[in-house]
């Protein structure tokens, strides 16, 4: 087994943090806020979204988008692969675990930090997850 899943992980959350960074660095305030149907992105409001959809742009904005990637990465950071090779209790037979919570590898987790990404052209298609009939 490799450790795929957290380097595309990691790829893709760099990537976020960068669209979050770029929307500061092009003149736009970090925190937006909502008013009505406008959302106000620091260079004045930007009107004619549904008030819905104008409360969920000023909360998805760069500084909450920073700072869930750095969670994300934190969460990531913890669950590392523990190959049963290299493990010289081996608590779970031969089989790859979570050096976190000892799941089978990856862990559930890992899974869904993964899943908002599942349609990425470079997703592990061993971990898509299964569709059904």
């Amino acid at each position: 087994m490799t450790d795929d899943l957290p380097a595309f992980l990691r790829v893709r959350l760099d990537e976020d943090a960068g669209v979050a960074r770029r929307c500061g660095e092009a003149g736009f305030a970090a925190e937006w806020t909502a008013h009505e149907a406008a959302v106000d992105f620091g260079q004045g409001d930007t009107g004619g979204f549904p008030t819905m959809i104008a409360l969920h742009v000023a909360l998805h904005d760069p500084a909450r988008a920073l700072r869930e990637v750095e969670a994300e990465r934190r969460v990531l950071d913890r669950h590392t692969l523990s190959p049963a090779e290299e493990d010289p209790e081996r608590p779970w037979g031969e089989r790859d675990d979570c050096r976190f919570d000892g799941d089978l590898w990856p862990c559930d987790d890992l899974l869904d930090l993964a899943l908002p990404y599942q349609e990425h052209p470079d997703f592990p298609e061993r971990y898509k997850p299964n569709r059904g009939p």
